[in-house]
């Protein structure tokens, strides 16, 4: 094999081992890029959530309502963009980052599921039947507390890997 063969073999490799670690780079950057409003969304989320259910006891039924579906909106958002992110991981990627990702998308997916229960009791409450309603706030709550066990587990993750998570 001649010295130039050599050199042109040298400079693909160097093109392609340069190519994946900047597709690695750009992976595990773009997914740092996107948490943060990732996590806003989720917060928003939680935080509409509480509100619904709030004003649910206060038979505020438009405006829980109105807040339940915010919540959804925030949890399906953050969850579609968790999904884009785990749709592009590459072979490489860190398994604490899989981890957390399949995580907050378990998280997010019992949210959405709570988040439909509310607005079904919510429907059910306007409309005087209460034993129904209650049913679906109590499912409602269960899920919600499957979902809080999903996030003391990212919380967790990203105490113990604070180098991985900017």
């Amino acid at each position: 094999m001649s010295n130039y063969s050599k050199v042109i073999i040298f400079i693909v490799i160097l093109i392609v081992f340069s190519g994946a670690v900047i597709y690695l780079y750009n992976t595990e950057s773009s997914m740092n890029e996107a948490m943060p409003d990732i996590s806003s969304s989720i917060v928003a989320g939680d935080s509409d959530y509480n509100s619904a259910v709030d004003l649910l006891n206060d038979k505020s039924y438009n405006e829980a309502r109105n807040k339940a579906i915010s919540a959804e909106n925030n949890f399906n958002q953050s969850r579609i963009q968790l999904l884009d992110i785990k749709d592009n991981f590459a072979s490489d990627t860190n398994d604490v980052h899989k981890n957390y990702i399949n995580t907050v998308i378990k998280e997010l997916e019992l949210k959405i599921n709570a988040t439909e229960n509310l607005l079904e009791s919510i429907d059910y409450y306007k409309n005087y039947q209460n034993s129904t309603g209650n049913d679906y706030s109590s499912r409602a709550n269960e899920l919600m507390n499957e979902a809080l066990d999903f996030q003391n587990v990212r919380n967790n993750l990203v105490r113990e890997n604070p180098n991985l998570f900017k």
